[in-house]
């Protein structure tokens, strides 16, 4: 959560994260509707993401000692694949002010800005989309 206190308050941050919803068994159940997949670097996390079937990207963490250091391009890059072996049309996201820039250099764009309010707390997020051309 470091990485998004440049353009998110404290309020905003654990508004985001919502630790009185930990609700393992309703996350289990949304992660198994999706492929999840760990970028390791030297034997460390470096960071992890998701995609479904439909092309929904959910996740999409670099740890804060790897970034700028290609792990968000290889994630992005191998989503990209496995959603088109999937048949999916298009890569969607809901992504943070933070992760906006990135998303926007791999060919994303702005669908919709969003203003969720997470127990009084108002939030910026934004839908972005990414058409994923057919290949024949």
């Amino acid at each position: 959560m470091n990485t998004a206190s440049a353009d998110y308050t404290p309020e905003q941050i654990v508004a985001w994260a919502r630790p009185e919803r930990t609700d393992i068994s309703a996350w289990d159940q949304s992660m198994r509707r999706r492929s999840s997949y760990v970028a390791v670097v030297d034997e460390q996390v470096a960071g992890f993401s998701d995609v479904s079937e439909e092309g929904y990207i959910n996740l999409m963490y670099v740890a804060p000692g790897f970034t700028r250091r290609g792990v968000g391009r290889e994630l992005i890059t191998f989503l990209e694949y496995r959603a088109r072996s999937y048949a999916a049309r298009r890569l969607t996201a809901n992504v943070s002010i933070t992760a906006q820039a990135f998303f926007e250099a791999y060919g994303f764009q702005v669908e919709a800005e969003q203003h969720p309010v997470i127990n009084g707390v108002d939030l910026t997020k934004f839908r972005m989309t990414k058409e994923l051309s057919t290949r024949t």
